[in-house]
C-alpha cells in the first residue's frame, strides 16, 4: 500500500513540470500527458472506492475502540473527492484546448489534489495500515487490488501496473506477477510491460 501511495505522491507532486512540458504545438505530447493523468486519476478514484467498500466497514466493526479514528480518516475521502472532480474537469478542459492558462489551471488543480491527498495518505499509513494488519486477513487485504483491477475505468491498466512495480523490490515484483490472474499475467509479460516502458520513456523524455 505504501508503494501504491508513492505512485500518487510522485505523479501529483511533479504535475507542474509534466503539464508544463506540453503545449498546443505538440499534440503527441499533450496526448501522452493527458493519458498519464487520466489513468492516474482513474486509479485514485477506484482505489478510494475499494477502501470505502472493503476496508473502512471491516475496521469499524472489528476495532470499535478505534471507530472514531477510522471514521475521521475515512471521511477525508470527501475532501479528496472534491479536488479529484476538479482535477478531472481541468484535465478535460486542457485536452480540449491545451493553452498556457488552462495548463496552469490543470497543474494547480493536480497540485492541490496532491496536497490534500498527502495529508490523508500520511494518516492512513500511520494509523490505518497497522489496524488493517491486525484485523484483516491476507485474503481480505487481497480483495483491494482485485477490486481495483475489476473496476478501473482508465484505458491503460498496464500503466498502473508498471508505476506500482517501479516502487517495488525485485522480489516484490516477482511475487506480484505470480499472484496476477493468469490472463493478466500473460498480457503483462507478453506486451503490457513493453507498452509501459515505451510510454514512460516518452513521458519522461
Amino acid at each position: 500500500m505504501v508503494r501504491l501511495h508513492r505512485v500518487f505522491r510522485e505523479a501529483l507532486g511533479c504535475a507542474a513540470q509534466i503539464v508544463g512540458s506540453a503545449s498546443t504545438d505538440d499534440p503527441d505530447r499533450v496526448a501522452c500527458v493527458a493519458a498519464y493523468y487520466s489513468n492516474v486519476l482513474a486509479f485514485l478514484r477506484v482505489h478510494h472506492e475499494g477502501e470505502d467498500e472493503l476496508l473502512w466497514p471491516k475496521l469499524i466493526e472489528r476495532a470499535p475502540a478505534q471507530a472514531d479514528l477510522v471514521e475521521r480518516i475515512a471521511g477525508q475521502h470527501e475532501g479528496v473527492l472534491t479536488w479529484l472532480h476538479t482535477a478531472e474537469a481541468r484535465l478535460a478542459e486542457w485536452v480540449a484546448d491545451p493553452n498556457i492558462d488552462r495548463g496552469a489551471s490543470l497543474a494547480s488543480a493536480l497540485a492541490t489534489l496532491g496536497a490534500e491527498l498527502v495529508l490523508h495518505l500520511d494518516e492512513e499509513e500511520r494509523h490505518i495500515l497497522p489496524l488493517a494488519a491486525e484485523y484483516l486477513t491476507v485474503e481480505e487485504w487481497g480483495e483491494l487490488p482485485a477490486h481495483g483491477m475489476r473496476n478501473f475505468s482508465g484505458d491503460r491498466m498496464w500503466l498502473v501496473l508498471g508505476l506500482i512495480q517501479e516502487q517495488m523490490t525485485p522480489e516484490g515484483v516477482a511475487a506480484m506477477n505470480a499472484h496476477m490472474p493468469p490472463p493478466v499475467r500473460e498480457f503483462w509479460t507478453t506486451s503490457g510491460h513493453a507498452q509501459f516502458q515505451a510510454f514512460v520513456a516518452q513521458l519522461r523524455d
